[in-house]
């Protein structure tokens, strides 16, 4: 029986630690280097996009984008025009209204939610 009652007062020890006298200077140390981690982190982090913003619009200046676009919209306009002209077919119809197209779109709603919900779980 001393076993025991040695064990309990070991445990009650162990339990209850009594406060070292630098606790609050380690405390304060620990937060500092912590801070210090996230402020060096931020720097990086803006610093990398800044240089990445740079960079990208240089190469959107020197692409000559702007006449670009103006022929992506002419193409934009012929293939609606060739789209407007393409029925669908029967199968297709019947293939989305015999509920297989229900299922993928309950499918895919329930593979973004655990995404989401991953990510949400992630976060906390």
């Amino acid at each position: 029986m001393a076993e025991v009652d040695f064990e309990r007062r070991l445990e009650r020890l162990f339990a209850q630690s009594p406060d070292m006298p630098d606790a609050q200077a380690f405390a304060e140390r620990v937060e500092r280097r912590l801070d210090r981690g996230w402020n060096l982190r931020r720097w990086l982090i803006g610093a990398a996009g800044l240089a990445g913003g740079v960079v990208g619009a240089s190469q959107l200046v020197m692409s000559n984008l702007f006449q670009r676009v103006e022929s992506a919209e002419q193409s934009a306009r012929v293939l609606s025009q060739g789209l407007a002209r393409v029925t669908p077919t029967t199968d297709m119809v019947s293939a989305l209204s015999g509920g297989y197209g229900l299922w993928i779109a309950v499918g895919l709603a329930f593979v973004t939610m655990g995404v989401f919900a991953a990510r949400l779980v992630q976060e906390f």
